[in-house]
């Protein structure tokens, strides 16, 4: 895998890719609870009994790098697209298949998922309180669809208009007693910061200067609206709460993110030195590969698990409420669990993703590619 990498390629993106999936992985896993309630499941959250948790939120919250990233790599890809002549509606078909293949399976499993549990005597409550662990990650991918479809139009946009749309949302909302419903409008806003910071970040106008005054501008600013504005510390929605930072995105999630896409410019010289490691770069280039496939099916993996549990009763960490630390203690020995039963879920469903093996065993273009450099390699040495 490492040889078969052509040696242009900028690793530390998708080192920065890998690490944004992973983290919204482990997010949902620490934080989602299913708890048991008599013969139904009800969602629940550890930081809504313990909001001294909240700055695990500040760790496994990596949407905006991942948004950071897709600015970049679109960027950079529309305009290869056009120095070879190719539409923007091909160009278009192809990023988005690559987005929406894989849905298909989510949707279809789970759409004969919940007719057989309904028909199985399942209380409704339960089944919606499934679905909407399984349908609600799905919003973040239809704002990057709808992005990566304006790419030529707001590649080149400064990323404080979209951030002055945020701020004026929510003075409107929060200052002015607006309607809630404005907050909608910073679905496309906010995440378009981050999104514009990476087209910005690909034209070469960022650099390790511009990262540390995004990190410690964006960082200063967040711990403002915090501390005197009154915005929730938790950077993800905390059932129960009135404000939730992240549905839809608040100023303040969108000034977090500004920090974590300066600690990513910052990051970047070392994660490119670390991603010349073979072992390291597998590991990495794995993720990027099952990247839609490790995220559609993470909260089936938990689900899946925490069902066939109660089978052994109530166990701790996975069906009993999270409000003590004893919780959080059981929640990290099921997370290995969580992991196989995702790997599980790899296996069934990746072809989806990464595509059918060809008819006659043909090989992958990598295997080509590494196959054809070693070939030339033989001629030049002859």
């Amino acid at each position: 895998m490492d040889a078969a990498t052509p040696p242009h390629r900028d690793r530390s993106l998708d080192a920065l890719r890998a690490f944004a999936i992973l983290g919204i992985v482990l997010g949902h896993w620490l934080v989602t609870a299913l708890v048991a309630d008599g013969g139904a499941l009800r969602t629940s959250s550890p930081l809504a009994y313990m909001p001294w948790l909240a700055p695990v939120s500040w760790v496994f919250q990596t949407l905006a790098v991942f948004f950071l990233v897709g600015g970049h790599v679109a960027s950079r890809s529309y305009e290869s697209a056009r120095a070879r002549g190719t539409t923007y509606g091909k160009w278009l078909r192809t990023r988005l298949s690559r987005l929406f293949g894989p849905v298909a399976a989510v949707l279809g499993l789970w759409t004969v998922a919940a007719v057989c549990l309904l028909l199985t005597g399942t209380g409704m409550s339960t089944v919606h309180a499934l679905l909407k662990l399984v349908l609600s990650p799905l919003w973040f991918l239809l704002v990057f669809a709808g992005l990566t479809a304006l790419t030529p139009l707001v590649a080149r946009v400064n990323p404080l208009w979209p951030l002055a749309v945020v701020l004026h949302v929510d003075l409107i909302r929060f200052g002015f007693g607006g309607p809630a419903w404005l907050g909608w409008i910073n679905v496309a806003a906010g995440w378009l910061v981050p999104y514009t910071l990476g087209a910005a970040w690909m034209r070469g106008e960022l650099t390790r200067r511009s990262g540390w005054v995004l990190l410690i501008g964006g960082a200063a600013m967040t711990a403002l609206l915090i501390a005197w504005a009154g915005y929730p510390a938790s950077m993800v929605g905390v059932p129960g709460s009135a404000v939730s930072n992240l549905n839809p995105p608040t100023l303040a999630a969108v000034t977090f993110g500004v920090a974590q896409c300066g600690l990513a410019l910052l990051l970047r010289e070392s994660l490119r030195r670390a991603m010349r490691r073979p072992v390291a770069w597998a590991a990495v280039a794995f993720v990027n590969l099952s990247a839609m496939t490790i995220f559609l099916w993470h909260q089936t993996a938990l689900m899946s698990v925490t069902a066939s549990g109660l089978f052994a009763g109530r166990l701790p960490g996975l069906h009993t409420t999270p409000d003590n630390f004893a919780w959080v203690l059981a929640r990290l020995a099921w997370l290995p669990v969580f992991a196989l039963a995702l790997m599980v879920c790899w296996a069934a469903f990746r072809s989806y993703e990464q595509g059918h093996r060809r008819r006659g065993g043909r090989l992958s273009r990598v295997v080509h590619v590494h196959r054809g450099r070693a070939a030339s390699k033989g001629v030049r040495r002859a």
